[in-house]
């Protein structure tokens, strides 16, 4: 494993120093596409993948072209772009042993998120020299180590064709932040063959060396884009023929926190950005908000999030606006299938360089839209489940300096990989 503990941190390294956000992974899809098939793997990309009518949140036509040119002068592989080129940044590699045996998936995500990377020199990045060369874009939630945990799964998988059984799949998701990648993936079919899948992340709080084999608790989630449009008018001549967005959103603003709590689970709203006005003396005829629903069950966001609709939609008639809501991302519950964790659990129990595993951990947490792929899988009657492997942190998750002890990923693809044999 030292030649590969090597390659590892290259791979990561370079991720890290070259991240792109969601939907514009063609770099590093590019990048990945080439050493998967290299090392043999049948390779499904772009538009074939991803469901054009359940994309959420994707970047402008502009944006995404400007993009591709950036990937192109960055070191994307020329070979492998062009699937990726208009955003549809997902693959799916396929090893088929050709011998009687279940499919597995893995799935693993690539974007990263709209922070600008710590500059001090104490920050380990910083003094390795492979810090975010893109300003205000950085790997501040480990997507970096995950895509280089799949391919290092990929070469052992390689390596071991002749000693494994059946299908296996690896899933590199775009735009698992704002949770808008994994629905189109899940609704292109890519899993529907699927007899296992695991889901995995490095860090969030769990101890270094340990392992959590279900995480269950994630929250489902609805991301809503608002925008009120009024009528601009001069505030000191003649407010009364303005029709002011600002008000209407600032009413959603507040009026959102009192919807009630549900019953059944937990509930949590958030507005996280306003924007409005033009001007002190002009009455603002445009608003944006952009607001985020959770609830502990699909059924209670669903609840949530109507509520808020409510919200807004009475706001806007109060000032008499109009209004638009995009849902730019989304999120359902899940809960990982015991039986699958039972085996992760057993290969963590057996590895020497796990700690302490913990077969399943229902704590609440944030949303993941890997739940996508777990419910489908488990709905065609397959097994599912979402992983984690403890890491030290040089900062928490979504923080400008944040950073991870690299020698994870080794332990992580090799735990991986003896969940292959124990399945086969």
């Amino acid at each position: 494993m030292s030649n590969l503990e090597n390659q590892l941190k290259e791979w990561r390294r370079d991720f890290h120093r070259y991240p792109e956000g969601g939907f514009l992974e063609m770099r590093t899809a590019s990048i990945v596409a080439s050493i998967l098939d290299e090392l043999g793997f049948g390779l499904e990309m772009g538009r074939q993948v991803m469901a054009a009518d359940y994309f959420m949140g994707k970047p402008n036509q502009e944006e995404t072209a400007a993009h591709y040119q950036w990937a192109l002068e960055n070191g994307a592989k020329k070979d492998y772009i062009e699937p990726f080129k208009d955003g549809y940044t997902g693959i799916v590699a396929t090893m088929d042993t050709k011998k009687e045996g279940p499919t597995i998936a893995f799935r693993v995500d690539m974007d990263a998120l709209p922070i600008h990377e710590s500059e001090a020199d104490s920050h380990f990045p910083q003094k390795e020299g492979f810090r975010s060369a893109v300003p205000n874009t950085m790997h501040a939630c480990g997507h970096d180590a995950h895509t280089t945990i799949g391919l290092g799964l990929a070469s052992l998988i390689a390596e071991n064709k002749d000693s494994l059984k059946g299908k296996i799949k690896l899933i590199f998701q775009p735009a698992e932040e704002g949770t808008r990648g994994a629905r189109s993936m899940a609704e292109a079919g890519v899993i529907d063959d699927v007899d296992y899948l695991i889901a995995s992340h490095v860090g969030t709080g769990v101890p270094d060396g340990h392992f959590v084999a279900s995480k269950n608790g994630f929250l489902a989630t609805s991301k809503l884009d608002v925008t009120f449009k009024g009528v601009s008018s001069h505030a000191g001549g003649n407010p009364e023929e303005g029709k002011n967005a600002l008000l209407a959103a600032a009413s959603v603003a507040l009026n959102i926190y009192a919807i009630p709590r549900h019953s059944e689970g937990a509930t949590r709203i958030n507005v996280g950005e306003l924007h409005a006005g033009s001007g002190r003396n002009i009455i603002a005829d445009k608003a944006v908000l952009k607001i985020e629903t959770r609830g502990e069950t699909t059924k209670i966001n669903e609840y949530v999030k109507a509520q808020a609709e409510a919200v807004i939609a009475g706001s806007a008639q109060m000032y008499g606006v109009e209004y638009e809501i995009h849902t730019v991302g989304e999120a359902i519950s899940a809960h990982g299938s015991k039986e699958l964790a039972s085996v992760l659990h057993a290969c963590a129990q057996e590895a020497s360089y796990i700690k302490e595993s913990i077969l399943e951990d229902n704590s609440p947490a944030g949303s993941e839209d890997a739940t996508f792929f777990m419910e489908r899988v488990q709905q065609n009657g397959g097994q599912a489940t979402y992983c984690i492997f403890g890491t030290e942190l040089a900062a928490g998750h979504h923080n400008e300096k944040f950073d991870i002890n690299e020698g994870t990923m080794k332990n992580a693809v090799q735990l991986l990989f003896e969940s292959i044999k124990k399945l086969n």
